[in-house]
This record gives C-alpha cells, structure tokens and sequence, in this order.
C-alpha cells in the first residue's frame, strides 16, 4: 500500500513534507508515523508545536530534564543547564521549539553538520543551530528528543 504522507501529517498539523512509501497493509494504523520520518532533513515541527502538547505540564521544574533519541533512546540533551527554568521556556517560547544551548547538548551523541542541522550521532534529524548574540542556540523538534531512554541508560 503506497501512502502520501504530505495529506496524513498536514491533516494532523505535524509535518508539511512529500514522502510515497511502501507500508505493509498489516501495518497501517491511523497513527503510523514510522520512524523514518525522523530522519527527514527539510522540514520541522511548526513553531510552537511544543507548547500545543502535554510537555509543560509534565516537565520537572525543579530539576534539569534529561532527554532522550526517539528513535534509539541515547541521551541527547539535558536541560536546564546554567539557566533557570524559566529563562530556558521563555527562549524557547519566543523561539518556537525548544531551545538548547552548548552546555545542554550531550556531544557524544549530538553532532552539527553542514548547514547548522542538528542531528543524533545515528542519523536522526534533532532541529537546526540558528546562533544569536548569546551563542549557539539549538531549536530542537520536541518529537526527535521525546524518546524513552535506551537499556542501560538513566
């Protein structure tokens, strides 16, 4: 069964992209956003998509949040680092995804390629580098960092 992605993912408001793909019958389910999509490099989350889900009710905010691959469970971020809570969800408000900086990126699983993109060291896109007067800023897609940590990880 061929599938266009770019009607299924505008419907739902995620992804505005034009992706055919084969899918088996048997699995296809009216949510099947298969992992690949995460490997998509042209296209993001809209801005302010992070704000439309349960992700400020649930995150701590007392403690820095560690956060994880969706796609392979390594530990990709932790946040807030060297910023208060508040000062890291107003950037990221004012920004529209979620806005990391150098001391909250895991390098040994984060790597910045040609053209500022983000992604994990196993091909997941993570967003993009768009620095300002304060440095490097990552504006990171809530779905790519949503992941639940792989065995053996916190």
């Amino acid at each position: 069964m061929l599938i266009c992605y770019e009607d299924y993912l505008d419907a739902i408001g995620y992804l505005s992209l034009m992706i055919i793909m084969y899918i088996p019958p048997e699995k296809v389910t009216f949510l099947t956003i298969p992992s690949s999509l995460l490997y998509v490099r042209h296209y993001a989350e809209f801005a302010g998509y992070w704000s439309t889900t349960k992700y400020l009710e649930e995150v701590d905010r007392e403690n820095p949040t560690k956060y994880y691959d969706s796609v392979t469970g390594k530990h990709l971020f932790t946040a807030p680092i060297g910023r208060t809570m508040e000062e890291y969800l107003v950037e990221s408000g004012s920004h529209g995804w979620p806005s990391l900086r150098d001391e909250e990126v895991n390098w040994e699983n984060v790597r910045c390629v040609a053209g500022g993109e983000c992604v994990s060291t196993t091909g997941t896109h993570l967003g993009h580098n768009i620095p300002d007067k304060n440095g490097n800023r990552y504006c990171i897609n809530l779905v790519c960092i949503a992941g639940q940590p792989a065995e053996g990880q916190e």
